[in-house]
């Protein structure tokens, strides 16, 4: 996978570029500005590009405003953004208005090898991926009226670990479910949402979409 990696920030660019080489990515280009991305991208047209949300010159959200071009002009590129603060409109922002093949991760996490590489692999397979922290804070809400009403206990559990990116896998790992048990919930949280299979849409997004936009009309 080619992966470009965007970050006024040298030392973090230089960190993952060498996490990334060592884990059999490609890193075609490291960046310190918004415009220098555009620039690459439009170039090298790479398979994700990895964003600090606040880069130069105002440090505030150039990064994201670049993901969402990048989003508008390159649809096969997938774009991770990053950041060192918590901020959910941010994360919002952008998966609403590019739900499949986007992902809001906090620098902390990405220390993890283990959690950027799999994040990278969904986002390319069109996938979103949400930071759990932001996941917590955006189910806190009230969802009194909502869609999501009808979901048990455990399909909402399920949901909130999809909106986190997870596998199937990964949940029945994480729940200590079996694979068939694990499908048949997904299978009735598409029910419920009222998601139907469709070439065009990525249902798995589509379903965390309606779990983080929060409350939504009942539909009759």
């Amino acid at each position: 996978m080619r992966v470009v990696i965007a970050d006024d920030e040298v030392l973090l660019r230089e960190g993952l570029e060498r996490l990334l080489s060592e884990a059999g990515f490609e890193v075609i280009g490291m960046v310190g500005t918004a415009e220098e991305l555009r620039r690459k991208v439009d170039v090298a047209r790479p398979d994700v590009a990895i964003v600090d949300i606040r880069m130069p010159p105002t440090h505030t959200d150039e990064g994201l405003v670049a993901a969402q071009e990048i989003r508008e002009s390159h649809p096969h590129v997938a774009v991770l953004v990053l950041s060192h603060y918590l901020e959910s409109r941010y994360a919002m922002r952008l998966i609403d208005e590019h739900p499949g093949g986007v992902g809001y991760l906090l620098k902390e996490r990405v220390s993890n090898l283990a959690v950027l590489t799999d994040a990278l692999n969904r986002l390319h397979d069109g996938e979103c991926v949400v930071d759990p922290t932001i996941v917590s804070r955006l189910v806190a809400r009230a969802r009194s009226g909502s869609v999501l009403d009808e979901l048990t206990e455990r399909e909402r559990e399920v949901l909130g670990l999809m909106a986190e990116g997870r596998s199937n896998k990964g949940i029945c790992e994480r729940l200590y479910l079996s694979p068939k048990t694990v499908e048949a919930h997904v299978k009735h949280i598409f029910q419920k949402l009222r998601i139907d299979a469709s070439a065009d849409d990525h249902r798995r997004v589509l379903a965390v979409l309606a779990y983080l936009r929060g409350p939504q009309p009942q539909r009759p």
